[in-house]
């Protein structure tokens, strides 16, 4: 009888005690989203999107393969990099972000989190950021601190840029180049080659392209505030813009491939990604797409054809 009691008593225990630690495990996760939330680590697609470029360059290099180690730190630096630069967006853009439906739950204009807890992420991401980079191979460090304080004020300002230039997203383009220069002088220790020229040009195109299809989203709450954007600035251009800039995009890259002298498995899949990405910009603007779904359907699209071309450089 004892022995059942006993039994019977350590079962309670154990499983109050499971109940415990299971509704502290979803509290500490509940706390932890609103974080995950300031550095869009919930949103994957933006950060490949921004980590897409950076894999261009290390495979378009004229050295060796990159190794694993490289690689590492090129990602950690792009998440640690993207990081900080949604933080310093939702400072700047705490206000604006409760007057537009698209960002009016950010963690900043929700008061789901605190500002100087915002500010205190910026930091430490900085820091985090400062240390991979002088942690990069010896050849390429010096070179690669360099492209990033000069990087560092185009990420912080570009926020604002919406408030006193017609075409903020040409600043957040600039921006996104720097994660093509930088894995480039880390691999390389220089940036003399026509290659990385194209690869830049590639990237800052296709940036511009895909964000002013996404202020699309926000168009009419832009112009209500009285903020600017590209999808605004080009008015009844925008469609040609984005067309022109893809364009672009896989123009560069066919000549970087040609200057690296690719083999023919790159050729088809170049052309097929080219076709799908000016194909995609004509759905985009049909007037019953004119939505975040179709927009945002848009942007993770790039993602794919952005992989494709990765591939593409990859396997050839």
């Amino acid at each position: 009888m004892n022995n059942i009691f006993i039994n019977s008593s350590r079962y309670c225990l154990n499983y109050l005690n499971y109940e415990i630690n299971s509704v502290l495990l979803k509290k500490f996760t509940l706390q932890l989203i609103p974080f995950f939330e300031i550095l869009r680590w919930n949103k994957p697609t933006g950060r490949l999107i921004l980590l897409i470029p950076a894999c261009w360059s290390l495979w378009l290099t004229p050295s060796e393969t990159p190794n694993l180690l490289i690689l590492i730190k090129i990602i950690c630096g792009g998440l640690l990099v993207s990081g900080f630069g949604c933080v310093a967006n939702d400072i700047w853009d705490k206000e604006i972000d409760k007057k537009v439906l698209r960002t009016k739950n950010r963690p900043l204009a929700a008061n789901k989190i605190k500002p100087k807890v915002a500010y205190l992420i910026l930091v430490l991401f900085m820091i985090g950021s400062f240390l991979i980079t002088i942690s990069l191979p010896q050849d390429g460090r010096n070179i690669s601190i360099i492209l990033a304080l000069i990087a560092l004020p185009f990420i912080l300002l570009y926020p604002s840029c919406k408030r006193w230039f017609k075409f903020p997203q040409l600043v957040l383009s600039i921006c996104w180049g720097f994660a093509v220069l930088i894995p480039w002088a880390a691999h390389e220790g220089n940036l003399l080659s026509p290659v990385l020229l194209f690869c830049w040009l590639a990237t800052v195109f296709w940036t511009f392209g895909f964000d002013t299809v996404y202020a699309l989203a926000d168009k009419k709450y832009d112009m209500k505030i009285g903020i600017n954007s590209s999808a605004i600035s080009l008015e009844d251009y925008s469609k040609i813009s984005i067309h022109i800039c893809y364009l672009v995009t896989s123009s560069s890259l066919a000549i970087c491939a040609l200057f690296n002298q690719l083999n023919l498995f790159f050729w088809p899949i170049w052309l097929i990604t080219t076709i799908m990405m000016q194909k995609d910009v004509q759905t985009v603007f049909k007037k019953k797409h004119q939505s975040m779904e179709y927009i945002g359907q848009h942007f993770k699209n790039q993602v794919f054809y952005g992989f494709l071309f990765l591939v593409g450089i990859i396997i050839s």
